[in-house]
């Protein structure tokens, strides 16, 4: 069990007395099998959010203009039900346990046959391993129970602005304000240093996004990247921001790389930063403690 980076030195965890007694084994495989429940509801997320943000925007602008609605029928998490966007076969129970059902058909529809992408799985896999991760790493305690929850938000912000190059306000703010309300106990940093980092975290990257809109006539970043920074900085306080800051340039630069490497596309290809902010914080959140004193010695 490890103790969370805090402005001087390590914060003690904060035992969940429910939870301590259970065996450390049971309460991993736990935090894993739930990891798989809610990764296989974050590929919903991943698909459906940016759509319904979508049908939002057409329906509100419709509206101004007393024009008829371009999406009149419900479409949320819920609803509709998941289907095959091949043959439009209704996605069974079954057909939905995560990972298994995957494996047991082989990767296909099975009604019609059709590939299913390997995403699914690995995104339902990933989301399960870092649950299980955060409860080994943290131990029974609020500390854990809330990095879980922070990395299921990453997760999904991960694959949204990796597919269209968004960050949804419906993710990074509440992130941002679940990590000051967890400060108000200084769970994984004083508050006063949370405040600060949610401010400096956002106005870091916008000064920096100003610049190169000077220079270079277009924005190099999205104001979501800002906003996600921002939520990072509320969870860890402003002592993190450096070494996310020097994290994410690493993670781009090796991701980036290996992109441009592996679909042969130019090096003036643009390709979304929330992913590499994303790798950031995971990092951080489980070695912000060796790594902080590396790049900010002394505090």
């Amino acid at each position: 069990m490890q103790a969370v980076p805090g402005a001087s030195g390590a914060i003690p965890l904060v035992p969940l007395d429910m939870l301590a007694a259970l065996p450390p084994a049971f309460l991993i495989v736990v935090a894993g099998l739930l990891g798989l429940l809610v990764g296989s509801f974050l590929n919903v997320v991943i698909h459906r959010l940016p759509k319904m943000m979508d049908h939002e925007e057409a329906n509100y602008i419709a509206e101004l203009r007393g024009e008829p609605l371009p999406h009149p029928e419900r479409y949320n998490l819920m609803v509709p039900r998941s289907a095959c966007p091949h043959c439009h076969h209704q996605i069974a129970a079954w057909e939905n346990i995560p990972v298994v059902s995957y494996l047991f058909l082989r990767g296909r529809c099975a009604s019609c046959k059709t590939p299913i992408s390997i995403r699914y799985p690995l995104v339902e896999a990933v989301t399960a391993a870092l649950s299980a991760l955060a409860m080994w790493h943290f131990g029974p305690t609020v500390q854990a129970v809330a990095a879980i929850a922070m990395l299921w938000s990453l997760v999904a912000l991960f694959m949204i602005d990796a597919d269209t190059q968004l960050l949804p306000d419906q993710i990074t703010l509440p992130l941002l304000w679940l990590g000051l309300l967890l400060n108000l106990q200084g769970w994984f940093a004083p508050l006063a240093d949370a405040v600060i980092g949610a401010a400096a975290g956002y106005l870091v990257l916008w000064t920096v996004n100003t610049v190169y809109r000077l220079v270079r006539g277009h924005d190099g970043m999205g104001y979501g990247d800002f906003k996600l920074m921002g939520a990072l900085g509320a969870w860890f306080g402003w002592q993190s921001l450096p070494p996310l800051i020097l994290l994410s340039s690493i993670v781009g630069a090796v991701l980036g790389g290996a992109l441009l490497l592996l679909q042969r596309k130019g090096k003036d290809t643009q390709f979304p930063y929330g992913p590499y902010i994303v790798g950031a914080g995971v990092v951080y959140l489980f070695f912000g403690e060796s790594i902080r004193p590396l790049v900010l010695p002394g505090l």
